[in-house]
């Protein structure tokens, strides 16, 4: 894949001017390919591609529109073991934990549904005298930016329900886990998306920025961190061009006494820290146990973490595999480091690199620090890494507003039998996600996204589906 490199108006690509990133195997530290960068040239190529492609595109029938994004839904569930093992290859999410084809395909399913289903409405009028409407309309060329922990689901989340609107697409993956996105558009194009209708660039900051300030795209979604997305925002000042933004979190896991113990715990420590290696925007990192259940609950979370399989992220039996860079392995062990020596908290597991047969790839062993500092950086900064914080609260109002001290506000979790409980936490936690005596997980069928600094907009849902469209109001005169 690396070889055919970008995707503009149906080409491939491979002579560039970003030049290129060499993709190391998290798993093995090889080095696996020199990926094409695409530079301010290519993104330009991609964005007139992109609207040229537009009207014939916008024009098509919607049951014809809608039965190509079906067949795509189609091709990316029947080639669904192929992009897991290409997940495992470029960012060492395990085959056995992420099925990023199933999980793209059911967004693709949902927006191909909308796609008959967006209708606009008469409103009536008091000042001017005729017919008065609302319709919706699509931008026009739509800039996606996807995360690199999970490439192809992140097309599905912002590529799916902008093409569905009727818009054209200009796609920038990360240079670090650009293969997934890739796989997507070629995908699309076997369903018979016309050549030009998606496009994708890998690329880094040039390239990111190339596309935000793009004069004729209408508009930009992004996942990722708050440094770059203060940069997005600033390119984006050039256009006055709107934007959609997830940027993370460090939700808060709160357990109390009267929970089922026996389910909650091994939900938190997978979740917390072995699924996906912890790198996860909204997985529940922050966890606030309830001081009588504190040594208790520490214990079963070490047992959890102790017996989890970490490995290489290919075979069936793995459960946790490495981080997705060496930068990012360093970065984490130095936030372990100066936690340790600030005595921000109790390391009570891992905070070692891998060994033996894992010294080589980007591993890190299932880290759980606890009595951690409630203003330390373990529990301020998202980490990004299989790092889970543990502090201990009281009562509901100690524990509330401490989970909502904090400048991100993306996921918050609550487990407790007592349902009145849940609903006034739910009601009172400062987050855009709250879920309470469930699993993490997010459904196309509902709206995500942050409040704070885990940035605005929306994806899923039929909020998911507006973030792509513009409000015109029409008046006939009479």
């Amino acid at each position: 894949m690396a070889r055919r490199g970008l995707l503009i108006g149906g080409d491939n690509v491979a002579k560039t001017t970003g030049g290129t990133y060499p993709h190391h195997d998290p798993a093995t530290g090889r080095l696996q390919a020199e990926v094409p960068l695409a530079g301010a040239q290519e993104v330009d190529d991609a964005v007139r591609s992109a609207e040229e492609a537009g009207p014939a595109w916008r024009a098509m029938a919607p049951d014809k529109r809608a039965a190509i994004l079906y067949r795509l839904a189609d091709l990316l569930e029947a080639t669904s073991e192929e992009s897991a093992e290409l997940g495992a290859l470029e960012n060492g999410s395990p085959v056995s934990i992420m099925q990023p084809g199933m999980y793209t395909a059911s967004w693709v399913r949902y927006y191909a549904g909308w796609i008959d289903k967006i209708e606009g409405h008469i409103v009536p009028t008091y000042m001017n005298s005729g017919l008065d409407y609302v319709r919706y309309e699509p931008y026009g060329v739509v800039g996606v930016m996807p995360p690199w922990n999970g490439p192809m689901m992140g097309m599905g989340q912002k590529a799916g329900p902008a093409l569905a609107a009727g818009n054209t697409v200009v796609a920038k993956p990360p240079e670090i886990a650009p293969f997934g996105a890739y796989r997507f558009a070629e995908l699309a194009l076997q369903a018979g998306l016309p050549p030009g209708v998606l496009n994708v660039v890998a690329g880094g900051a040039e390239a990111g920025e190339a596309l935000v300030r793009h004069p004729k795209v209408g508009k930009v979604s992004f996942t990722g961190g708050r440094e770059t997305a203060r940069r997005v925002i600033e390119a984006s000042a050039a256009t006055i061009k709107p934007l959609t933004l997830e940027l993370g979190g460090k939700s808060a896991n709160i357990i109390f006494p009267d929970a089922d113990l026996d389910t909650v715990m091994v939900n938190s420590a997978f979740a917390g820290c072995i699924l996906l290696s912890g790198q996860g925007c909204a997985l529940p990192t922050r966890v606030y146990l309830h001081e009588d259940i504190y040594d208790e609950g520490i214990e079963r979370l070490l047992g959890v973490m102790g017996a989890a399989v970490v490995g290489d992220p290919l075979e069936p039996a793995t459960q946790m595999g490495p981080v997705v860079t060496r930068r990012s392995q360093e970065r984490i062990l130095g936030i372990v480091e100066r936690a340790v020596a600030d005595g921000a908290g109790t390391l009570l597991a891992g905070g070692q690199p891998g060994h033996g047969e894992l010294a080589d790839g980007y591993f890190i062993a299932p880290t759980l620090f606890g009595d951690v500092d409630h203003d330390s950086e373990l529990a301020r900064e998202e980490i990004f890494g299989p790092v889970l914080s543990v502090l201990r609260f009281r009562d509901e109002d100690e524990v509330i507003a401490r989970a909502n001290d904090s400048e991100f506000g993306l996921g918050a979790y609550v487990y407790t039998a007592d349902v009145s409980r849940a609903y006034r936490m739910a009601t009172q936690l400062d987050a855009g996600l709250v879920v309470a005596n469930g699993p993490a997980g997010l459904s196309p069928t509902t709206p995500f996204g942050g409040f704070k600094q885990s940035g605005y907009g929306r994806e899923g849902g039929r909020q998911g589906l507006e973030e792509y469209l513009r409000v015109k109001n029409i008046l006939l005169g009479i």
